[in-house]
């Protein structure tokens, strides 16, 4: 006795979510685990931080 197979055409729907899920895996391959904004403001320099790695030589 034969099994029916399930013969499923991949939907334009399935190929969206695959596409998006491939480019989420490339970015946490890339950047590492967690959120990571790509948009940041522009700090100006007359911000005060105390941390040494902030501050310039003058």
């Amino acid at each position: 006795m034969k099994k029916n197979k399930n013969n499923k055409k991949a939907t334009s729907l399935d190929v969206i979510k695959a596409m998006r899920r491939g480019n989420r895996e490339a970015y946490n391959d890339i950047l590492g685990p967690g959120f990571h904004s790509f948009n940041k403001v522009h700090k100006s320099k007359k911000i005060y931080t105390r941390k040494t790695k902030h501050k310039t030589e003058e």
